[in-house]
């Protein structure tokens, strides 16, 4: 089901939503004040809005604003920094905390190549390179990725601004794309994975013309640069959902996009039971753990999930007459360059991961 723009938002008054300034931070707050007494709009967007309808608090808040990069950098001076190539963005910053602050995104003129070239740009396959063309609020939320991370709420009147049906999504417990599923996924293949982490999260339901081009459309994920696809692995897996999550990248077929190496052997071989009920058990750890409040580590996750491929590496080599350490550490540099190439594994988290395999 494509969605399409209002010609007016649906407004949610005040009294008819429970979002509170005292759950906003401070620095968020100043942000879009500073905005305002500036002439300019702001609001909070995306996904802290989103939580914070749903009762969760979030980690990070998000403001967009009409304003331009170079505007936001001289409202805030030596507090800000721009940043970005593919899009830019401005951090702002109060003490320790970083506020990013957008400026609406327009549509595509893809008429004009010039255009396109300066401040936007295309993949063959139509995933967004580049993509700097500024607009209107309802351009904005209608680049958004799901309905119910295009709600808009402003300070100036505490209004929540709804362009794209994201209320009734969220009432309705529904994870829903903005316009043509097929395209949406091309333009940026995370949503694949970010369909999944927030159904999970949340605990809603695909809509099924989200849902549908998922398996087909599974092989984009080989576009996406290899360190942004290990930080995206990482939303999904350490979280206090990771185990339904992970149940979810099987469904979908998009596990084994992911861990390539460890895929097949949680369902096929001897040893495959095994290794399902080791990784599950990793996966349900780190939930309990996050449930209680206590801290969790890359480090431990990659350890698991590549630990099946170093076993069998091993017990395929075995029958070679060089010690069982030789064995280890061939198997392990060897898994680790694997997975490598499909998410980057920074150097510390891949030193901690041969620490804990050698111990």
């Amino acid at each position: 089901m494509a969605t399409h723009i209002k010609n007016q938002p649906i407004l949610v008054p005040r009294q008819e939503h429970c979002i509170s300034r005292k759950n906003i931070s401070k620095a968020a707050l100043k942000v879009m004040y500073r905005l305002l007494d500036a002439g300019f709009t702001a609001f909070l967007v995306g996904g802290s809005v989103r939580d914070l309808l749903v009762g969760i608090q979030p980690k990070d808040f998000d403001v967009a604003t009409n304003a331009h990069p170079n505007q936001i950098k001289q409202l805030f001076n030596r507090q800000a920094r721009i940043i970005g190539k593919r899009f830019r963005l401005v951090h702002v910053q109060f003490g320790p905390e970083i506020i990013e602050v957008s400026t609406f995104r327009g549509q595509h003129p893809v008429d004009d190549e010039s255009t396109m070239s300066e401040h936007a740009s295309i993949s063959d396959t139509g995933q967004i390179l580049r993509d700097n063309i500024f607009g209107s609020i309802e351009d904005d939320a209608l680049r958004r990725d799901f309905t119910i991370n295009a709600l808009y709420y402003t300070v100036d009147n505490f209004v929540i601004h709804d362009y794209v049906g994201g209320m009734s999504d969220l009432n309705k417990k529904r994870i829903r794309l903005i316009g043509d599923p097929n395209l949406r996924y091309r333009e940026d293949p995370v949503r694949l994975l970010r369909a999944i982490r927030f159904a999970a999260k949340l605990g809603f339901n695909l809509d099924s013309a989200t849902a549908k081009p998922i398996k087909n459309q599974a092989d984009l994920l080989y576009s996406v640069p290899t360190a942004r696809l290990f930080d995206e692995t990482l939303k999904l897996l350490l979280s206090d959902c990771s185990f339904t999550t992970f149940k979810q990248l099987i469904d979908y077929q998009l596990f084994e996009k992911i861990f390539p190496k460890t895929h097949p052997l949680l369902f096929k071989g001897d040893h495959a039971k095994y290794n399902y009920d080791f990784v599950v058990a990793a996966l349900k750890n780190t939930e309990n753990r996050l449930k209680s409040g206590k801290t969790v580590t890359p480090v431990f996750l990659f350890a698991v999930m590549l630990w099946p491929c170093v076993i069998e590496s091993i017990r395929k080599s075995l029958p070679n007459e060089q010690p069982l350490m030789s064995h280890l550490h061939r198997s392990v540099t060897q898994e680790l360059f694997a997975q490598h190439q499909v998410t980057t594994i920074p150097r510390r988290i891949s030193k901690g991961v041969r620490e804990i395999w050698e111990m």
